[in-house]
């Protein structure tokens, strides 16, 4: 038999122990995302895969919110963020800081996320578009990669934060 175990079961770190951890080398950036429940959903998987930090731009709305919270479970507290106004500005800098820019989005030429792995540079800042716009043209432009989730139904895209998870979890395993 396996034994479900329980969360106190789990062992799981501390805030402050997970805080001060080294962090993997990847910033997420959300750009226009409309809904609560996804910035939150963000948090928790950031959380999850030890991200380094959160960047929220544009609408996004930054924690402490009730509906952030509800899909957050925390993560709000432990995750590093910042709201920046425009988008533009956070690409270059983290450009800049030697990050590799890449835009998860479906254009003419993109890296399959199975692909990721060839990918040159050991630091990524991942954009994350508006539920319906996507990723705007002008940082898709000036990103080094376009990600792209292979999918093989009739849908044309996935939930930007179950995308997140997939993304992040294909990300971090350069890092395992």
């Amino acid at each position: 038999m396996n034994k479900k175990l329980k969360l106190w079961e789990l062992d799981r770190i501390s805030e402050e122990e997970f805080k001060n951890q080294q962090k993997n080398p990847i910033v997420v950036i959300l750009d226009d995302i409309r809904s609560l429940n996804n910035i939150g959903s963000f948090f928790r998987t950031a959380d999850a895969f030890n991200i380094f930090k959160i960047y929220l731009c544009g609408i996004t709305a930054c924690p402490p919110h009730k509906d952030i919270h509800k899909t957050a479970l925390g993560a709000t507290e432990t995750i590093a963020w910042e709201y920046r106004n425009g988008i533009s500005e956070i690409c270059s800098e983290l450009k800049n800081q030697g990050y590799t820019l890449c835009s998860i989005e479906q254009t003419e030429q993109t890296t399959y996320l199975q692909e990721i792995n060839k990918l040159p540079g050991d630091k990524f800042a991942l954009v994350f578009g508006n539920e319906v716009n996507g990723v705007k043209q002008e940082v898709v432009d000036s990103s080094d990669y376009v990600i792209e989730i292979p999918q093989f139904g009739t849908k044309h895209s996935l939930n930007v934060s179950v995308c997140a998870g997939i993304v992040l979890w294909e990300f971090c395993k350069k890092y395992i």
